[in-house]
């Protein structure tokens, strides 16, 4: 359990040895038999159990949580997803599952964890994990609601710059087709790091509950018209205004569609249609790599 929770060395946890066989099984069928094959498509699936229509997704409040893991298997074949390193690092979600039978591996924030802020250990997963994918060939499905990365002195000693920037380099040098949902919170640098437009995102969609600013409405407003709030007769009315005005302004995806980091804006329970039809577009990817020895990670 240490390797499993706390080191993140063991990323399978079983309690027999029959379990174990069973989830190899299960991770084999997700990988082609070498790098130069592409994955196995199964050309029998099945719809999620249950679709992102039938319930509630996104709570009003941006401040309440909810588990992302209802709103992947909202999108993925028979509502099946295969997590990896589930007890380590519980702030991010990552593994495998399908659409329209293609195999495709899944990053998300975790706002029930932390708020789904990056931080050392959730860096170093995510990052593995998308190499993983890009050496055989998987597609690359990331959901994105986090509020930043972990603030604190502890993170900055144990190099939050350093760790931080291993997920920039492994979205960057993937070469695999790769999408991005924004959900609802995408602020400031974890937001770059969340396999952005900027990182080479083929498709970018959002939902209208997505946030994509520097920092949230409230701190930012706060920043902003600190003058005016501070010189108003009603400091408390002016900063409700004003936290308004910054979301109405900035604090939304129409924004960044304006501007060209989002392709499309869509209600959540179209998303899979949307990504099955990206998946089928990107069957004609090609990506040229430069000859090198390799890139510098940053270890």
């Amino acid at each position: 359990v240490t390797h499993a929770s706390i080191t993140g060395n063991a990323h399978f946890y079983a309690k027999s040895e029959a379990e174990a066989f069973e989830q190899i099984r299960v991770l084999l069928s997700f990988l082609p038999s070498s790098c130069s094959e592409m994955p196995p498509v199964s050309d029998e699936y099945k719809p999620p159990l249950k679709s992102l229509k039938d319930h509630n997704v996104m709570p009003n409040d941006r401040k309440k949580s909810y588990d992302v893991k209802e709103i992947i298997r909202g999108i993925l074949d028979s509502s099946y997803f295969f997590e990896v390193q589930e007890y380590f690092a519980r702030n991010i979600v990552v593994g495998f599952g399908r659409l329209a039978g293609r195999p495709v591996g899944v990053i998300a924030n975790q706002p029930r964890v932390l708020a789904g802020v990056l931080d050392v250990n959730a860096s170093d997963k995510a990052s593995r994990f998308i190499r993983f994918c890009d050496a055989f060939n998987i597609p690359l499905l990331t959901f994105v609601d986090t509020p930043g990365y972990l603030p604190g002195i502890d993170q900055e000693h144990s190099g939050i710059i350093r760790h931080g920037a291993k997920l920039l380099y492994a979205y960057s040098e993937a070469t695999v087709p790769k999408f991005t949902v924004i959900m609802r919170k995408a602020y400031g640098g974890a937001y770059i790091a969340m396999c952005s437009r900027h990182l080479g995102a083929n498709i970018v969609i959002a939902w209208p509950t997505a946030e994509i600013a520097v920092m949230g409405p409230e701190g930012a407003a706060n920043i902003i018209f600190k003058r005016e709030i501070l010189n108003s007769h009603e400091p408390e009315k002016t900063r409700i205004e004003k936290v308004k005005e910054y979301e109405e302004k900035f604090a939304n995806p129409y924004v960044a569609a304006s501007r060209g980091y989002v392709d499309m804006i869509i209600e959540p329970d179209k998303t899979r249609n949307a990504l099955i039809k990206g998946l089928e577009l990107a069957k004609i990817k090609r990506s040229t790599k430069y000859s090198k020895r390799h890139g510098n990670l940053p270890l």
